[in-house]
């Protein structure tokens, strides 16, 4: 009787030292695949972040001597970032930009997602045409929606035969709606990326509980509402923080369209910070602007992972109930 326990125990062991090697090689392989991206990123960026803080300390433009003699300023230049009224005005058109375009690629990415993430006939046709805007490239957009904005474009002149009048808006020169303008061409442009993460979390629910709910009655609103959107919360959330911080760096459409115009109306960090450098040939201040940028683009994305891990939690904890329940009946 004793060797039948002692077999027992044994063979019980044996799944969980199975699961503790098992969970051993999957560490040691994202060391593997890991360690090497980052100590090539370090390598690559650390000189670049070192010579940039540099800058931040040290008062040069290229109109002065070289730059390792340039004169030691402290905190000067962050000063000046700080009340730089020019510099607040780009934080806020780029936060205005980036939240305007999450949104709108997200709500539209997701309807379509939702249209679409169940197997019918000529689904992939679907798929590619809506995935089309991604990959396109930026400067082109640019360019294209120059003719197709102008005064007298195709856009007003379809406008004006719709609406039975002669429509002359000025999309591009107008500062009251030129930021509107080209965030509806980035929304155009990048809608795909929102609509591939919905379709994908779309598709890797569980069956079980949309099943459970259409058994016991509930409507279609009523399983999207109560079952699919607090699954999806996640998926939601990650689509959401990528969005706006790819769209707080946009750069070529703003650039290719209009520079940062009229006047300073499109004037983003992105912009700004490359106008300042590129064309004021202030590093300086450009590097420090830089710094301020990268610090708050830190501080968004430290936020955005302790929301995930918190939907990560709540998932697990979701899960976690009905098993409990489960085992205890």
């Amino acid at each position: 009787m004793t060797e039948v326990l002692a077999g027992a125990a044994s063979a019980d062991a044996t799944p969980g030292r199975r699961d503790v090697s098992r969970s051993s090689a999957v560490r040691r392989f994202k060391l593997m695949i890991l360690a090497p991206l980052v100590i090539m990123l370090f390598s690559l960026l650390t000189p670049v972040l070192l010579l940039q803080l540099y800058f931040s300390f040290h008062q040069w433009t290229v109109y002065l001597s070289s730059w390792w003699n340039a004169d030691f300023v402290a905190f000067d230049i962050f000063e000046t970032v700080f009340t730089d009224p020019r510099f607040g005005w780009a934080v806020l058109r780029s936060l205005a930009f980036a939240g305007g375009s999450t949104i709108g690629c997200f709500v539209i990415g997701f309807l379509l997602a939702y249209l679409i993430y169940r197997p019918f006939r000529g689904q992939a046709f679907y798929y590619a045409l809506f995935i089309l805007p991604m990959l396109t490239v930026p400067i082109v957009i640019s360019y294209t929606a120059q003719m197709l904005l102008d005064r007298n474009g195709p856009l007003n002149d379809i406008l004006s035969r719709l609406t039975g009048q002669d429509l002359r808006v000025l999309w591009l020169s107008n500062p009251d709606i030129a930021l509107l303008t080209v965030t509806l061409l980035d929304i155009w442009n990048w809608t795909p990326f929102s609509f591939i993460i919905m379709l994908a979390g779309l598709s890797s629910l569980p069956k079980d509980p949309i099943e459970a709910a259409q058994i016991l009655g509930a409507s279609s609103w009523r399983v999207f509402w109560e079952v699919q959107l607090p699954l999806l919360r996640p998926v939601i959330l990650l689509a959401l923080v990528l969005r706006f911080l790819d769209a707080m760096g946009a750069f070529p459409i703003i650039w290719g369209l209009l520079q940062g115009g009229p006047g300073t109306a499109t004037e983003t960090l992105g912009i700004y910070i490359y106008i300042t450098t590129w064309q004021y040939f202030n590093v300086s201040l450009g590097a420090a602007q830089s710094y301020v940028t990268m610090v708050m683009m830190v501080v968004i994305v430290l936020a955005a992972i302790r929301l995930l891990r918190r939907e990560k939690r709540s998932l697990d904890t979701m899960y976690a109930k009905p098993h409990g329940a489960g085992e205890a009946a």
